[in-house]
């Protein structure tokens, strides 16, 4: 595909979202989780410590991956490279959970390499290779180092969340009119390019328009942003309604490499940042069930929790039934969308 003729990606190298450098505001954990150990030794709302990698040097952390650049004598010493490791911590109303999930970030990571895949002809992705250390291994990737654009780029096929709320105040979704009539689980007439202004760790992103993107990256650059987000949702939506799951909307990571090419990086439709919903389920008008962390959300703040997320108090851990059914959740997420069962 063609690269932006205008690229204007931020200054800072490839980063998770809401990633934070040690030594610039980064939040010590006291300790790290392991794959089946639900109790994390972690304070609520902490990023715990990630382990030492052979090979690998710790760069950052973000509410859910951490970041390694390569050591000096390592197997990638040298090359412009990161290793991007999914963990299985979860977050929601912007706070890290004091509960991890076992197994999620080899869901994601292994999700994302199937879209990767799949999205190929369309956008061409970070993945370098999947041969990563053992202490790691099914939940971590090498990928390129890319300039990411200061902007999520979300494209919506269905109104909900967010884009629900602007468009009951305002009739809009981040400044695109919309048709009246439309209520929760609405199908739009044509999907949207819905952006979003990255916010750090412990922050909304917020909603921006088509205009603010230009002013950002430039037209072209915004452009591209937007033909290649709706390319991929056209591509996944169809795909997952093959599978009889409807693609609700998704969140994308987009930035170039020393060519000037747009690439895709971070985590690619999975269930942390895209809308799932089992087609068999979803009747306009009402809250559709999903294959994400919506469970967990809903937890959070009912009775049984007794939460605020407005309260500024770190949530309380997780039950057991229900870290079991999220996990369950995004299991069915990765089976029913690639055909196949996560390998062990």
């Amino acid at each position: 595909m063609t690269s932006p003729a205008n690229p204007a990606p931020s200054a800072a190298p490839h980063v998770v979202p809401g990633a934070v450098e040690p030594g610039r505001g980064a939040r010590e954990g006291t300790g790290s989780t392991r794959p089946g150990h639900r109790a994390g030794p972690h304070s609520p709302g902490e990023v715990p410590v990630p382990p030492r990698l052979p090979g690998w040097e710790h760069h950052l952390s973000g509410k859910v991956r951490d970041v390694y650049v390569p050591a000096a004598h390592g197997p990638w010493a040298g090359r412009d490279v990161l290793l991007v490791v999914a963990s299985d911590r979860i977050s929601a109303y912007d706070h890290v959970l004091p509960t991890p999930v076992p197994g999620k970030g080899a869901v994601l990571t292994a999700l994302t390499a199937w879209w990767l895949d799949q999205l190929s002809d369309i956008v061409a992705g970070h993945l370098l290779s999947l041969d990563v250390p053992q202490e790691v291994a099914g939940r971590a990737m090498v990928c390129q180092r890319l300039d990411m654009y200061p902007v999520e780029c979300v494209a919506r096929g269905y109104l909900t969340g967010s884009g629900l709320a602007e468009y009951r105040a305002h009739g809009t979704v981040c400044g695109i009119g919309l048709p009246g009539g439309l209520g929760e689980a609405s199908r739009l007439p044509e999907p949207v390019f819905t952006p979003a202004a990255k916010a750090g760790l412990g922050s909304h992103d917020e909603n921006i328009t088509f205009e603010q993107v230009q002013a950002l990256v430039g037209s072209q650059a915004a452009s591209d942003l937007r033909r290649t987000t709706l390319e991929v949702y056209a591509r996944a939506a169809d795909l997952a309604h093959e599978r009889g799951i409807i693609l609700a909307d998704t969140k994308l990571e987009l930035g170039t490499d020393v060519g000037g090419r747009l690439v895709l990086a971070d985590e690619v439709l999975t269930p942390d940042s895209s809308r799932f919903w089992p087609a068999d389920a979803w009747t306009p008008g009402q809250p559709t069930p999903s294959f994400d962390k919506q469970y967990v959300r809903d937890w959070l703040t009912s009775p049984a929790c007794g939460w605020d997320p407005a309260s500024g108090q770190a949530p309380p851990p997780l039950p057991d039934d229900v870290v079991d059914r999220t996990r369950q959740r995004y299991l069915e997420a990765y089976e029913r969308l690639t055909g196949g069962p996560l390998a062990a």
